[in-house]
This record gives structure tokens, C-alpha cells and sequence, in this order.
């Protein structure tokens, strides 16, 4: 019985521990066949499972020890990214100035640019040229037009003999045409004779100037003056007065006795202008505090609180 036992250890042998004796065969020689029973062989057959077992692990730690591919991988792609990054500083630093000087950069650029501003004048030159050849042609073809005399020419005019008679020669300063303002008449009326003209444009029969739409002080720098703008409900008629005054001692007479919406209004010129109107019934600041300091609409105020 033992002899036929023998060839089925043998064959379990070659059959299920073949890779462990392929494994034992570059350390240990192949056991001999010997007539043994089959309990020996039984044995041989573990230790040959033992020895492969020993082997796997050294066989799967082969590769672990080979894996620091992936690592490469990534310091490749860091030395990419970095290598870009490199790249495009060098571009930027290439497209912004150095600093240095024209000269030191491109020796040639002094004489780019001179032809560059040679070219410019002569360009200015020629069209300065072409627009005086121009103008002379349309002088010497047409000659000027006379002016279209103002619609409100003969209201202005008769407002300012209407003032000269009931008031003084001197009265008006000046008078014209407001083109810009629907050709409205403007007349300048010296300070002095102010309350009487005020008067006049209110009751004479031809102006009734009864309603004072607004007044607004106006700072021109040389000097501080009032604008009042005058309408005749009676007539339909707009007309626009101002008077000047010094910037030192600025002072127009009061016209709220006349026209009673000058109360307010001159308040607010004396609170943000600092100009007076002898005769107002209370002719204190209408918004400004009573302690402030200066006049905030003048042009030589000066905050004494920069951020207010």
C-alpha cells in the first residue's frame, strides 16, 4: 500500500506546490525521492508551503520598494509649473520699463522720437495753414452779416429810458440782451439808487414789475453782486436786474419793503455771501449757525475745519 501512495504525494507535489518548488530552487536542491512513506512526504510538502510562504512576502515587497514612481511624477509636474512660472515673470519683467534710460535701451530712440515731434509740428503747421487759407476765403467770399437785432431790443430800451427818467441818469450802469437767457433784458443799477428803481419797476404803468421771482448773490471774484429776477403778471414781461457792490464792505439796500420775497432770500445772500442789505426787518443767518465763522459761498472762505 505504501508503494501506491507514494505516486499520489508525488503528484500532489508537482501539482499544487510547483511555483513554491520554483521558488526553492534558486536557495534549496529538490528533496530526493526516497521510498518513505507517505506521512514524510506529507511533511515535505508543508515545509516546501512554509519556505513558499516565506518567499511571498519578500516577492510582494519587490515591488513597494520600486513605487516612488508617482512621487517622480509629481516633481515633475511641480518642476513644470514652476519652469511656467519662471517663464511668464520673464515675460512680464521684459514688457515693463527698466527704468533705465532711453539711451542705455536703444540708442536710436532719441532720433525716433525727434522725427517723431518734427512730424507732429509740421502736421500742426500745415493745419493751422489750411484753417487761416480757409477763413480768408470765407471772409473775402461772404462778408460778415449784420447781427439780427434781439426781439426784446425795444423792451430793454424803453426799461432804460423808463429808469433814467423816474430815477437819474446815472442809474444804469449798463444794460443788455441775455442771448443765452431767452433774450432777456438785463439792466445794472448803481447801488445807490437802487430803492427808487426798485419803486419804479414796481408801479410805473408800463413795467409792473409786481412779483420778484428770486434774487441770487453771485461772487465774480473782483467784485460781489446781486441778481433779481423781475416779472410783470400784468404785462408777461421777464426782466432780470443786478447790482454790484465792494467785496470788502459789500452792501446793497434792502428791496423786502417792495417785494416781500426778498425777506428770506437776502437772509440767505447775508448768511453764505457776508453782503449786508441795510433796511431788512431781520437781517439775520437763515442757515449757517449763528457762531460760524465766514461765509461759505465767497470764494476766499476759508474752512477754519478742512473735513467739515
Amino acid at each position: 500500500m505504501s508503494e501506491e501512495k507514494k505516486p499520489e504525494g508525488k503528484v500532489e507535489q508537482t501539482v499544487d506546490q510547483a511555483p513554491a518548488e520554483e521558488v526553492k530552487e534558486t536557495s534549496e536542491p529538490a528533496p530526493e525521492t526516497t521510498g518513505e512513506p507517505a506521512a514524510e512526504a506529507a511533511e515535505a510538502a508543508s515545509g516546501e508551503d512554509q519556505a513558499a510562504d516565506k518567499q511571498a512576502p519578500a516577492a510582494s515587497e519587490t515591488p513597494v520598494a520600486a513605487e516612488p514612481a508617482p512621487d517622480a511624477a509629481k516633481s515633475d509636474a511641480a518642476a513644470e509649473r514652476a519652469a511656467a512660472r519662471a517663464a511668464r515673470l520673464a515675460a512680464r519683467a521684459a514688457a515693463e520699463p527698466t527704468g533705465e534710460p532711453a539711451s542705455a535701451a536703444d540708442p536710436s530712440a532719441p532720433a525716433a522720437a525727434d522725427d517723431e515731434k518734427a512730424a507732429k509740428a509740421q502736421a500742426a503747421a500745415e493745419a493751422r495753414a489750411a484753417r487761416a487759407s480757409a477763413r480768408a476765403k470765407t471772409e473775402s467770399a461772404e462778408p460778415d452779416a449784420p447781427k439780427v437785432p434781439s426781439p426784446n431790443q425795444p423792451l430793454l430800451d424803453r426799461l432804460v429810458e423808463i429808469l433814467k427818467a423816474d430815477v437819474g441818469e446815472d442809474a444804469v450802469v449798463d444794460a443788455f440782451i441775455n442771448e443765452r437767457d431767452a433774450h432777456r433784458p438785463y439792466v445794472v443799477i448803481h447801488s445807490s439808487r437802487w430803492p427808487q428803481a426798485a419803486l419804479t419797476l414796481r408801479d410805473h404803468e408800463e413795467l409792473r414789475c409786481d412779483y420778484l421771482r428770486n434774487l441770487s448773490g453771485v461772487d465774480q471774484e473782483t467784485h460781489l453782486e446781486v441778481a433779481y429776477h423781475l416779472l410783470s403778471l400784468t404785462h408777461k414781461k421777464e426782466y432780470c436786474v443786478k447790482v454790484k457792490t465792494d467785496r470788502e464792505q459789500p452792501s446793497i439796500p434792502s428791496v423786502a419793503p417792495v417785494w416781500p420775497t426778498a425777506d428770506w432770500n437776502e437772509r440767505e445772500v447775508y448768511d453764505l455771501f457776508g453782503i449786508d442789505f441795510p433796511g431788512h426787518p431781520n437781517l439775520v443767518r437763515i442757515m449757517m449757525p449763528d457762531d460760524w465763522v465766514g461765509h461759505p459761498l465767497r470764494k476766499d472762505y476759508e474752512p477754519l475745519d478742512p473735513e467739515v
